[in-house]
Order: structure tokens, then C-alpha cells, then sequence
């Protein structure tokens, strides 16, 4: 498998929960330990060797843009959708043409976790198989993850492969933000707004939907309150 040098960084989401904060700045630059969550994202794609990532643009587009102005690496290219907000499926494939025929990365801007021994963003590209996935998501249990009180997004098989949670259930994996996607698995999707959770059924259906477990603890930080219980978490991963 060729290294996977190309990312999609998804920003252009409203941030309802973060509000007050989301009123005056894009979730993606809400800090966690005194960093921004969209540079925590971007520093760990390009520690896995990413050099271009592509970033989509709605809520708070001026402030975001000024931010990543000053980055180097990886290489920042924009999706411009302050004409409309396109949810994650929608801005991916507005997209595709700046990310290229190669599988990509695609990571929540305001996604992130504690690394475990192995950085996760390595692993998940190693296990990507074109020949066996279209997808490949970056797993976290969700009994330890912090700050997350649902009821989990997939069941995992032996094999890694995925079934999306059936309803009423509870289940042991949540998604954790970070998957490898093959851009094949866009063809024939709707045109405008949709969901990347489509996609995700759409290969599972197909039983190319796989799982990578990730290493280390995943914090969902959605609120303004939850930011004081990740720093936390990361200052005690330090003891």
C-alpha cells in the first residue's frame, strides 16, 4: 500500500453544543491545553506523513482561514462552502477533486485523543486494504472514552469488519473521527447536503466497512464543560 499523503480536515460544522464559545469562534479553534483543536488534527497528520490537507470552510470562515495562513505543514488547500453548509458526506465530495484518485484521510477537525504507544493515524493507514476496504475508521471503545454517553456507533467482527449499530442496542465501538476513505466510494452520491454516515452504511452493506481499534483514550469534547474534563485527562496521562 502506497503511503496515504493526503488528508480531508472537516471544519465547516456550526458547533451548536460549544456554544457560547462557537458564537464567536469556529470549533476548530477552541483549545484544549492551550492548542487549538484543528492544529492537535493537523500536527498528527502531518506527523503521519501527510503533506497536503484539505480543509472545508462555513462557520467563522474569515477566523479560520487567517489561522491556518500561518501553518507550513502539511500544505493547506481550502474548500471554500460558505455558499453552504454541506455536512460531512457533501463537503467531502465537493472536495474530491483538490484530494485526488488515491485513498485520503478523513479527520474531525475538533476530534481528539490521548496517543497510546503507537500513534493511531500510522496504524489506521497501515490496515487500510484498497483491496478489501472502502473504508477503514479508527475505533474507540466506549466504556473508556471520555466524555462520550451513548450507545456506540458499530460492532466489530473477528476480521475487523463493521456492522452499523441496529437500533436499541448498545454496542462497544464508537467512531472516533479519523477514518481512510476511498474516494471510489463517492460515486453516484447525491448532489448537496448528506452525511459521511451514508457512506459508512453504503460499505457496510457491501462488507467493505472495516475497523482499526485505536491505542490510548478518545475524548469527546462537545461542550464548553468538556473541555476542563480532557485537560484533565491529558494532565493525568502525564503523571
Amino acid at each position: 500500500m502506497t503511503a496515504i499523503t493526503t488528508a480531508m480536515v472537516l471544519a465547516a460544522g456550526l458547533g451548536t453544543r460549544m456554544r457560547p464559545i462557537t458564537d464567536r469562534l469556529p470549533k476548530p479553534m477552541v483549545e484544549v491545553n492551550g492548542k487549538t483543536l484543528i492544529d492537535v488534527a493537523l500536527d498528527r497528520l502531518d506527523a503521519a506523513g501527510v503533506t497536503t490537507a484539505v480543509v472545508n470552510l462555513h462557520a467563522h470562515a474569515d477566523l479560520l482561514e487567517r489561522h491556518l495562513a500561518s501553518r507550513t505543514r502539511p500544505r493547506i488547500v481550502l474548500s471554500d462552502e460558505r455558499d453552504a453548509l454541506l455536512e460531512t458526506g457533501g463537503g467531502i465530495a465537493r472536495a474530491l477533486p483538490l484530494l485526488g484518485p488515491d485513498p485520503f484521510f478523513v479527520v474531525n477537525a475538533d476530534t481528539i485523543w490521548i496517543e497510546g504507544i503507537r500513534p493511531n493515524l500510522p496504524t489506521l493507514a497501515a490496515r487500510f486494504d484498497p483491496a478489501l476496504m472502502d473504508i477503514c475508521l479508527l475505533l474507540a471503545p466506549a466504556v473508556i472514552s471520555i466524555g462520550y454517553e451513548g450507545r456506540g456507533d458499530f460492532l466489530m467482527d473477528g476480521e475487523g469488519r463493521l456492522t452499523p449499530r441496529p437500533e436499541r442496542l448498545t454496542v462497544p465501538f464508537v467512531y472516533a473521527g479519523a477514518a481512510v476513505v476511498s474516494p471510489g466510494i463517492f460515486r453516484d452520491v447525491p448532489e448537496g447536503a448528506f452525511s459521511l454516515s451514508r457512506l459508512f452504511r453504503r460499505a457496510a452493506e457491501a462488507g467493505r466497512l472495516y475497523g482499526q481499534r485505536m491505542e490510548g483514550v478518545w475524548m469527546h469534547v462537545g461542550t464548553p464543560e468538556a473541555i476542563a474534563e480532557a485537560e484533565e485527562a491529558i494532565a493525568r496521562s502525564k503523571d
